[in-house]
C-alpha cells in the first residue's frame, strides 16, 4: 500500500495517475479485455513519441508528457538511456525485425509479419538481428550497420537505446500474451504463462537488464 500511495490514485485529479490515464490518455491498461479496472498501465517512452499538435495544427516543441511525471512513476532505467540518446529521428519500421521474420528465396530476403510496423528509431529494426555477445556482437554490429548504410544513414547515438529497447520488448511480450489470454488458442500455445517459474525467470531477466542499461553500449 505504501507504494500505491506514493504513486497515487487514478481518481486524484491533482495526481500523476489521473493525468496520465484520464487527462493526457497516454497510459494504457494491460488487461482491458478482462472487463475489470486495471491497476497497471504502460506509458510509451517520451523521446520516441512525437510531440503533441498545437491548437493551430502545427507540431509543437513540448514533450507529450512532462518529464518530471515520467521520472516519478518509472525510475531511471529506460528513461536514462533515452535521455542519453537525446531527441532521435523517428522513421517507419518493421517493428519486429528478427531472423525468424525474414524469408529467404532465390530472389533474396523478404520481410514478413508486418503487423507490428510503427514509427520509431532505426535501431529498433537492427538490434534483434545481432547474435552473440561482447566482441562477437560488436563485429556483427559493424557488418550490419555497414550494410544498412548502403541504403540509409544510421545515427550512432541510437546504439544507446539497444538495452532499453530489449527491456521494453520483454515487458511487451508478457503483456501481449496477457491481453489475449481469453483467446482459447493462447492458453494452449503458452501453457507455462502464469506459472511461478515463468515469472521468476522474467524477474531475473529484468534485473539483468537493469545492469545492462548501466553498461557502455556497443560501438561501431
Amino acid at each position: 500500500m505504501g507504494k500505491i500511495r506514493f504513486v497515487g490514485y487514478r481518481d486524484d485529479k491533482d495526481g500523476p495517475i489521473y493525468k496520465l490515464v484520464e487527462q493526457w490518455k497516454v497510459a494504457l491498461p494491460l488487461h482491458a479485455e478482462y472487463g475489470t479496472e486495471p491497476n497497471v498501465f504502460y506509458v510509451p517512452p517520451i523521446n520516441v513519441t512525437p510531440p503533441p499538435f498545437e491548437d493551430d495544427g502545427r507540431l509543437g516543441n513540448k514533450p507529450r508528457i512532462p518529464l518530471a511525471d515520467i521520472e516519478a512513476l518509472f525510475g531511471n532505467g529506460v528513461q536514462q538511456a533515452l535521455e542519453r540518446a537525446g531527441r532521435i529521428r523517428s522513421i517507419r519500421l518493421h517493428g519486429d525485425c528478427h531472423a525468424g521474420n525474414i524469408l529467404w528465396t532465390g530472389d533474396g530476403p523478404h520481410f514478413v509479419d508486418l503487423d507490428d510496423a510503427r514509427m520509431g528509431p532505426a535501431v529498433q529494426d537492427l538490434w534483434m538481428l545481432l547474435p552473440g555477445e561482447g566482441a562477437q556482437a560488436a563485429t556483427n554490429l559493424r557488418a550490419l550497420v555497414a550494410g544498412y548504410e548502403q541504403f540509409f544513414d544510421f545515427e550512432r547515438r541510437e546504439l544507446l537505446l539497444i538495452e532499453a529497447l530489449r527491456t521494453l520488448r520483454l515487458l511487451h511480450y508478457s503483456a501481449w500474451i496477457a491481453r489475449r489470454w481469453n483467446d482459447p488458442a493462447f492458453p494452449a500455445a503458452f501453457p507455462w504463462f502464469g506459472t511461478q517459474r515463468y515469472w521468476q525467470d522474467r524477474v531475473l531477466e529484468l534485473r539483468e537488464q537493469t545492469s545492462a542499461m548501466d553498461e557502455a553500449p556497443l560501438s561501431v
